[in-house]
């Protein structure tokens, strides 16, 4: 999952990714819309939005991620029916509760230290693995993932992994 800010950055990421997720906490709802509208118009890959329901219904994205601090998983699932819903958390406990609410993927990190996440500790693979063995649904790495510990990720049994410098 490539996470990007702009259409254009996820209309670039798109050839490397599997899916696109819309996230700039800066832009206003109106801009995150329109980029929404542009990049789920023209991605070849399916487009989520970082928590935003009524962004994601208004651009027709395939679904929302969630940060752990947003509206419920079940709140989320009311709104969007179908679509994806995915929960970004960092410990074991919260990813459980997200599969048992009914999310369809977590994102887990940060894995390793990364300035996007800055004065966030990270959990480390031996966290990521034993988030990965613990659910049902696809665990995607996330934090200081680089080409080079993708395998590692793999390994530890995460179904894949975001990023943000790494599309870059």
């Amino acid at each position: 999952m490539a996470i990007v800010s702009s259409a254009a950055a996820g209309l670039e990421a798109a050839s490397k990714a599997t899916i696109l997720q819309l996230r700039d906490p800066a832009a206003t709802v109106r801009r995150l819309e329109s980029e929404a509208q542009a990049l789920v118009g023209s991605s070849p890959v399916p487009v989520v939005v970082d928590s935003r329901c009524d962004v994601a219904l208004a651009s027709g994205a395939a679904g929302i991620n969630l940060p752990e601090r947003d509206i419920s998983v079940a709140a989320a699932r009311a709104l969007l029916g179908d679509k994806l819903v995915g929960r970004s958390v960092h410990t074991l406990e919260a990813a459980l509760e997200a599969e048992h609410d009914g999310a369809d993927f977590v994102i887990f990190g940060p894995v390793w230290s990364t300035p996007t996440h800055g004065g966030s500790e990270p959990a480390g693979v031996a966290a990521l693995s034993r988030v990965a063995r613990a659910l049902h649904i696809p665990v995607l790495a996330v934090g200081g993932v680089t080409t080079q510990r993708i395998a590692e990720c793999l390994e530890a049994g995460a179904a894949g992994y975001a990023a943000i410098r790494l599309f870059q």
